[in-house]
């Protein structure tokens, strides 16, 4: 993971070269003027010493187009254990539907 600045001095995360933002227990991967990006919602997660650590975490790879429906933007949609394999299938599933545009 890297640190990339953005063109306001912003500093965005990214995975992969796709940024990674996080919104409290929601997490988006790749850049939203692609055609699609990826959200993941962290469900639960357990105290672990002093850190929170993501149990269940919905993946959802979403398109970006503006003209279609909230409901009808879902393309794929799973629930993973853990961050790691929550990110590894996003990051598949964003590879695929953006190299098959």
């Amino acid at each position: 993971m890297a640190t990339k600045k953005s063109g306001k001095g912003e500093q965005f995360l990214t995975y992969k070269g796709k940024p990674l933002v996080r919104s409290g227990d929601t997490l988006y991967y790749g850049n939203v003027y692609d055609k699609y990006v990826v959200m993941m919602q962290i469900k639960g997660s357990t105290k672990i010493k002093d850190a929170d650590v993501a149990g269940t975490v919905q993946v959802q790879l979403l398109s970006t187009d503006n003209d279609m429906r909230v409901r009808d933007r879902v393309i794929k949609k799973t629930e993973k254990e853990g961050l790691y394999n929550a990110i590894d299938i996003g990051s598949i599933w964003l590879e695929r539907a953006l190299g098959e545009q």
